[in-house]
């Protein structure tokens, strides 16, 4: 069991303040452009398209969160989110909206809304949209000093265009020109 620390709060030794973010504005997205904390809607928040990938809300601004990456994506049915990949860190995901496949260790699972997966480090997985309508997935992961990738061969992922056809640590040449 874990054992919480208590750690006594001075109100002598008042810590500083963390200061609101400050945003840049561009058309109707907005960035964080200093740290600190944030509320940000989720329509105002910096958005990317792809064909290959479906789309997906970013919340971070140039500099990424140093901690934990938090995103939503949103995939049409047969739509990868990626190429099936494990990483060193731990990844968890919450199926919000709609019907997705994932891929797990040569494993395939259909998920409905509700669902939550927990990835280990070093979890083989990759999701694909599925059912009739676009499916929404919030996606959080640790980020450690180094992160690692490795994008393995897997046939199952493979049979939605997921896949690598040769492993790779090396993110460039996994994607190549898909993105």
């Amino acid at each position: 069991a874990a054992h919480l620390v208590s750690v006594a709060c001075s109100t002598r030794q008042r810590k500083p303040l963390i200061e609101e973010a400050q945003f840049e504005q561009i058309g109707n997205v907005k960035s964080p452009a200093t740290d600190g904390w944030f509320v940000l809607y989720v329509s105002e928040a910096p958005w990317f398209r792809s064909d290959r990938f479906g789309a997906g809300g970013r919340f971070e601004g140039q500099t990424r969160f140093p901690q934990i990456g938090v995103h939503l994506r949103v995939l049409e049915p047969g739509v990868p989110a990626c190429l099936y990949h494990r990483e060193n860190a731990q990844e968890d995901f919450f199926v919000i909206e709609g019907e997705c496949l994932l891929i797990v260790e040569n494993e395939e699972r259909r998920l409905h809304a509700g669902h939550f997966v927990h990835c280990p480090a070093e979890t083989d997985h990759v999701f694909v949209g599925a059912g009739e309508a676009p499916c929404v997935i919030l996606m959080i992961g640790y980020r450690p000093d180094e992160e690692v990738l490795c994008y393995p061969v897997n046939e199952l992922a493979a049979e939605y265009g997921a896949s690598v056809d040769k492993e790779t640590a090396n993110q460039a040449e996994a994607y190549g020109e898909m993105l």
